[in-house]
């Protein structure tokens, strides 16, 4: 009731600007809201999306520090205008126009339809964000932008709020958009999660209209319960025929496996039949595994092939550095990707220990 009290307030002839204040940095004005101009940019970027808990900022965190090494020019944008507690420097903070919790405070809603009121908001009042990229990115030749979005799933599955706000983007700006959909890695070790993943990364593929990657994020955590997998996670990231996977529940004599064996049935029929997830095995401490997500990103929103036309003076090679990267699937196969990824996870363990014993030596002498 209360998204559809915030979701009525926004269409029902609502000013641009919620009464009161609402946002702690300021609205700017109607009357100086910036005209829509001719465009001349041409901005890459990537729209990281996922469920509570996937990892979206920590995500965000890594790739900013990676495109810094890289010494490639990029802006992190916060859209997430309940995400108070950032790690990160983000260059465009989307608080400055709107804030849930005070949306929440002086509009009575309760958080999912103050959350449904401001993104509502943000799309009437794009002007401002638009505003802001250019100025942000002014400076660079080939700009790449990450956008930090909420964690409720609805507004990628069920409502075309993101949709709205992605195309309006695109077009005003010129913009080349990748979505990165996260998911926990752990729900691997729960074959009815699992598979609810793989339902959700399918639906927002679908309603985002976007290039996609999917991502199992985490893997690093997942190292510890392989034991508890039936399969290898190189089947858990290709999506590969779900009946053996439903096939262990009822080996197992899982509780739901027999009442809901035909609703089973179908879900993974539906996977299929559409043939389009697969996922991404990603540890973000992990830099090869940061790389060949990054890979995978800029050979879906055509990074790699601007960076390669266009002459960017702070990374004149980087669309050659990863064009190979980003077409290398069929080189070296998931599994043995994902052995060469154990041992260094091994290695790095093995490191941690080793100072962390030189620490309490320290410490002890």
């Amino acid at each position: 009731q209360a998204r559809a009290r915030a979701s009525a307030a926004a269409r029902r002839g609502a000013p641009r600007r919620p009464r009161g204040r609402v946002s702690r940095g300021g609205c700017r004005p109607d009357a100086e809201a910036a005209p829509r101009r001719p465009v001349a940019m041409v901005f890459f970027g990537q729209l990281v999306v996922g469920p509570p808990g996937a990892g979206k900022t920590t995500y965000c965190t890594g790739m900013q520090q990676l495109l810094t090494a890289l010494k490639r020019p990029r802006t992190l944008v916060n859209l997430d205008p309940a995400n108070d507690d950032l790690p990160y420097e983000c260059d465009i903070d989307i608080r400055e126009l709107v804030n849930v919790e005070d949306v929440m405070t002086e509009m009575g809603l309760g958080p999912n339809g103050a959350l449904m009121y401001a993104m509502e908001y943000i799309e009437v009042n794009l002007d401002w964000l638009v505003t802001k990229l250019r100025a942000a990115t002014k400076d660079e030749v080939v700009p790449y932008v990450i956008f930090d979005c909420p964690g409720q799933v609805e507004l990628y599955t069920h409502h075309d709020i993101m949709t709205r706000i992605t195309s309006q983007l695109v077009k005003a700006l010129d913009g080349r958009l990748v979505a990165v959909h996260l998911v926990d890695s752990t729900l691997c070790v729960d074959a009815y999660r699992y598979i609810s993943a793989v339902l959700l990364s399918l639906s927002a593929m679908m309603q985002l209209e976007l290039p996609h990657i999917n991502v199992l994020s985490k893997i690093d955590m997942l190292m510890d319960h392989t034991d508890d997998l039936p399969f290898k996670l190189d089947y858990y990231a290709g999506v590969f025929d779900l009946s053996h996977l439903l096939l262990t529940l009822q080996i197992n004599r899982h509780p739901m496996s027999e009442k809901f064996k035909e609703l089973n049935r179908l879900m993974a029929e539906l996977v299929e039949d559409y043939g389009m997830v697969n996922f991404e095995p990603l540890d973000i401490q992990d830099k090869e595994c940061a790389l060949r997500v990054l890979s995978r990103c800029d050979t879906a929103n055509g990074h790699v092939m601007g960076a390669e036309k266009i002459h960017d003076p702070s990374d004149p090679v980087s669309g050659v550095r990863l064009f190979h990267t980003g077409f290398s699937e069929d080189a070296e196969p998931m599994e043995a990707y994902l052995e060469r990824y154990e041992e260094r996870y091994k290695e790095r363990l093995a490191e941690e220990a080793e100072e962390a014993e030189e620490a309490a030596g320290s410490l002890a002498g």
